[in-house]
């Protein structure tokens, strides 16, 4: 029960109402007291209550049923309590047959009013909480929830849509890690039978005699270690939804059993031979080629067939690109609020490495890579130091950890930083306070003020390569590799924003972007947030053309 109640007491008689909230103060109750059917509904309307509590004889005799009604109209919560005199019992049926949660006769049993406004508020939290919980489940699992704005997936929710109201069988194919059963939860949250168990089964991950147990249960002495009879996941998930994932991998005696259960709706636990009647909707999911499991002999054809009514491949996160920065700040926002980390933005040319990147371990390793970036972050910002190795992340030493950049440590240098991507940069020697380092890995240009690199410097990029001091450019590598840079130079490319206008910022982040994307504009308006039809008109008033 809540710790404090919230009630609406509503009786015409003054003296009446004031014994019953003296009553329910004892309860912790706090109680507003309405005198007439309009002002009851003016506060119902107003302000959430837990319990009502209304005298069915206000202006009129139907004035109650008509509160009643009308409050379950604001909110199915509330639970509504009503007084009646002991002639007026019909009336009471009524109002119970009309939603009310009991009725009290008059004079009232003060104890007994405490004992069934406690149970009505009780049942009025829980109502409450299952209300919560499903909304929560909608908006995790319902079609909102599956993130993405690619072309593909919009076509993916649109025929997910139009299937997930019927008991069709779906077969969501695709690579590991592309979240095929996000799918699945989505299609049973959107269906007739979402009230009802959804069950998600790995077929490949237990023994074929275990998996047929789980699958349908057994019976006592059905084999060693059954103790008692166990009911199996289909008869548990009657009236829901099973979602059998990696398929493929189910052994073909299983299989000829499963094939049983979507013909005739019936089930046989391991051990008996009585037949169980149970009604599932199934949603399978496989990163194999069932085809070619079926040419190899390892899957059968009529159960293949029995589960493709309706076939969904999720494309892999490489084939649908302008999804990735939506997922990024999707998954960044969920744990910001679960880590309780504010960030207050991702610099551009991490978005550009992620964006290049070809996400083998699709949005599984997306999900891990911004949990990863974010716990490891320190400032607020996501940069290059917080992407990981895999991804050409960078370690970072600055202030007086002179011992960590080479050399005799005894640089003159305050602010001297050293970034190392994998094994391209191990050591900088020789630094002074005149120069600065930008260094392109490949992956957009870092600049910092930790140079001053004379002839013999390790970059650590190649063991023959001299500083030139003439032309700034390190021997051995390729153009645009290494610059050295004046402090002066470092400094204006490190603020080479500052003092523009919006006009030429936003210029710029098109002008890049379209770079980054090799001109598909398709691609450059998903990564930037806008419509492609405003992109066209941007680069229409930037470019001319």
């Amino acid at each position: 029960m809540p710790d404090t109640l919230s009630i609406l007491v509503v009786d015409d008689d003054i003296s009446h109402a004031d014994v019953v909230v003296a009553s329910l103060e004892k309860l912790n109750a706090d109680c507003v007291v309405a005198h007439s059917q309009r002002e009851a509904l003016s506060k119902a309307g107003s302000q959430y209550f837990d319990v009502i509590i209304t005298d069915l004889m206000l202006e009129n005799q139907d004035s109650g049923i008509e509160l009643l009604k009308a409050v379950k109209q604001i909110s199915e919560e509330t639970e509504i309590i009503v007084m009646t005199a002991h002639n007026s019992i019909e009336k009471a049926v009524e109002a119970m047959r009309s939603g009310a949660f009991n009725y009290l006769q008059k004079p009232l049993d003060l104890k007994q009013l405490r004992t069934i406004t406690e149970r009505a508020a009780e049942s009025s939290q829980l109502r409450r909480i299952n209300r919560e919980l499903k909304q929560r489940l909608d908006e995790k699992f319902g079609f909102n929830g599956v993130v993405g704005n690619s072309p593909q997936m919009l076509a993916i929710i649109d025929r997910l849509k139009r299937v997930a109201s019927t008991d069709v069988t779906v077969l969501i194919q695709g690579e590991t890690g592309t979240g095929k059963e996000l799918f699945a939860q989505a299609t049973h949250q959107n269906s007739p039978r979402k009230n009802k168990p959804f069950v998600a089964l790995n077929c490949g991950a237990l023994s074929e005699n275990i998996l047929e147990s789980e699958f349908f249960g057994h019976v006592k002495g059905a084999f060693t270690g059954a103790l008692a009879d166990r009911i199996g996941k289909f008869e548990y998930a009657s009236g829901g939804t099973i979602f059998l994932d990696e398929i493929g991998d189910m052994p073909t005696s299983t299989q000829v059993k499963l094939l049983r259960v979507l013909e005739n709706g019936e089930i046989t636990r391991v051990g008996s031979n009585n037949t169980i009647n149970v009604n599932v909707r199934i949603l399978s999911a496989t990163n194999r080629n069932l085809e070619e499991a079926i040419e190899a002999g390892t899957f059968r054809q009529d159960l293949y067939h029995r589960l493709k009514v309706v076939t969904l491949r999720i494309p892999p996160l490489r084939e649908r690109k302008m999804d990735i920065p939506v997922l990024l700040d999707h998954f960044l926002k969920y744990f910001s609020d679960r880590y309780g980390k504010k960030i207050k933005g991702i610099t551009q040319r991490v978005r550009k490495i992620l964006f290049g990147y070809d996400w083998f371990g699709n949005v599984r390793q997306l999900r891990n890579v911004a949990e990863s970036m974010l716990v490891v972050d320190y400032d607020g910002i996501i940069d290059i130091d917080d992407l990981p190795e895999e991804l050409g992340g960078v370690l970072t030493f600055s202030g007086n950890e002179n011992e960590n950049i080479g050399g005799d440590g005894n640089s003159n240098s305050s602010n001297v930083e050293k970034n190392m991507s994998g094994d391209q940069l191990s050591s900088v020697s020789d630094l002074s306070s005149d120069t600065a380092i930008a260094v392109n890995f490949g992956s957009g240009l870092y600049s910092g003020s930790c140079s001053g690199l004379g002839s013999g410097s390790d970059l650590g990029l190649d063991s023959e390569s001299d500083l030139d001091s003439e032309s700034g450019l390190v021997s051995g590598l390729s153009s645009g590799d290494v610059r050295v840079l004046s402090a002066a130079e470092g400094s204006e490319l490190v603020t080479k924003l500052a003092g523009k206008s919006m006009a030429e910022i936003e210029r710029i982040a098109i002008m890049q972007t379209l770079e980054m994307v090799d001109g598909n504009r398709e691609e450059a308006a998903g990564i930037l947030g806008i419509g492609e039809r405003t992109l066209y008109r941007k680069i229409k008033e930037y470019t001319g053309s």
